[in-house]
């Protein structure tokens, strides 16, 4: 199906404003490149590898949103969600799915987090020299992606289950993963010893892309998948949440309820600087909290009480 496609020039600093609010708005899929270079072929994706970040002047940015959104309408949203930001240089087009899937598979390659996680295209093998013994792959398909690994927020999760995996924490365990999109966290988590994981989210594309992803990877058995309304109330051992700090926010009486008592949570899509008040209203049912930080984002995990 064909897309809207918002695009622009951004600096650096400002970038993850810019992308927070463009997801605020309901964008499907943002992608960075590098604006300074001289052709498309040459642009480098902004999350090249966890902890390879270039530094660059600008940053051409671009957003999916649905084909029968309104340009008018979006930018309207877009300054009232962050009226400090110039919106004034954003053009549109209509673009087909085999361009973004192009896009997506030309810059895309294997990334690792943690000790054994793999995030991997269907269409690529592990890098020469990876322990694929022991390796949790997750292979994506570019079709539905909604997050591919490559923002810092999925990394830090990521990371933060690899690390669950090392420490066994993970094995045999019910994990929710509130928010799913592509269901990348959940497939990472089922992949690194978890017995079975609930995946929530409330567009319906992000449901048929955790359904396809989790078949793909060979664990559509161990995946339910749930729209809000839908999603069983009960407590899980284990829960990561990789949605705005405003969603973390709005939503803390619900997310406390679904961590059982001693159980696990990680919190993501947080910019640097919002987390102060996410840890006084989480830190009412939760003990331990840490902040984690890659680039502009943040991570809170901590234990139920």
């Amino acid at each position: 199906m064909p897309y809207l496609e918002l695009s622009l020039r951004c600096s650096e600093a400002e970038q993850p404003r810019y992308e927070n609010a463009l997801e605020d708005v309901g964008a499907l899929a943002v992608t960075l490149l590098d604006a300074d270079a001289e052709t498309p072929n040459e642009r480098a994706i902004l999350e090249p590898g966890v902890g390879e970040m270039p530094i660059w002047g600008e940053v051409a940015l671009s957003a999916l949103f649905d084909a029968e959104a309104d340009p008018l309408l979006l930018l309207a949203a877009l300054e009232a969600f962050d009226p400090g930001l110039d919106w004034s240089g954003a053009g549109f087009r209509k673009v087909e799915d085999q361009d973004w899937e192009r896009a997506w598979m030309d810059q895309y390659v294997p990334l690792h987090f943690g000790a054994r996680t793999w995030i991997v295209p269907w269409n690529q093998d592990l890098p020469e020299g990876a322990d694929a013994t022991d390796a949790a792959v997750i292979r994506l398909d570019p079709g539905l992606a909604f997050g591919s690994g490559t923002h810092p927020t999925t990394s830090l999760c990521l990371q933060w289950l690899d690390g669950l995996a090392a420490s066994g924490e993970l094995q045999g365990r019910q994990v929710l993963d509130f928010g799913c999109g592509s269901g990348i966290l959940a497939l990472a988590a089922l992949k690194l010893g978890a017995a079975q994981a609930i995946g929530v989210d409330n567009d319906p594309q992000a449901i048929v892309a955790t359904r396809d992803n989790a078949g793909r990877n060979g664990v559509g058995d161990r995946l339910q998948v749930f729209l809000p309304q839908d999603e069983p109330a009960t407590r899980y051992p284990v829960v990561v949440a990789n949605i705005l700090a405003s969603a973390l926010d709005a939503l803390a009486d619900l997310l406390a309820a679904r961590v059982a008592p001693g159980g696990r949570i990680a919190l993501s899509g947080i910019l640097a600087g919002q987390e102060d008040e996410l840890l006084v209203r989480y830190g009412t049912w939760f003990d331990d909290l840490r902040v984690a930080r890659e680039d502009d984002w943040v991570r809170i995990d901590g234990v139920r009480r």
